[in-house]
């Protein structure tokens, strides 16, 4: 299989609601609209990928299984902003064992984003 472009599919309670927070709270560039009325979709750019929030959900899922990795160039400089915006902080910046330094928000149906810094002596920046 030779995939040429990806992209995460979000079906959010408030698709209005999510567009605001990915939209003008986390500032997410958009990569195309279509549809009209409340229940339009839109694709963000993601870095390398394409977040994209279309559709209605009944209802918020429980405990959403999925999750979305960020990665920032400073997560302390996300965090003051993201925490100047209201959005819902899951847990502080910390550097993890494995070396990254992570913080973990929520959008508005409780989809949990993990906000990462690869730092410049981190294995993943180079290969050996």
């Amino acid at each position: 299989m030779h995939v040429l472009s990806s992209r995460i599919l979000l079906r959010p309670a408030d698709p209005e609601r999510s567009r605001r927070f990915y939209g003008e709270t986390l500032g997410l560039a958009v990569y195309r609209e279509f549809g009209t009325g409340p229940d339009r979709g839109t694709v963000y750019f993601l870095g390398g990928g394409f977040l994209e929030v279309s559709g209605r959900a009944g209802a918020p899922p429980a405990r959403p299984e999925l999750r979305l990795w960020m990665q920032v160039a400073d997560v302390r400089a996300a965090h003051e902003e993201l925490v100047g915006r209201d959005v819902v902080i899951l847990r502080e910046p910390v550097t993890e064992p494995w070396g990254l330094v992570e913080m973990w928000i929520a959008d508005p149906d409780g989809v949990e984003i993990a906000v990462v810094e690869v730092p410049e002596d981190h294995p993943l920046r180079y290969r050996p």
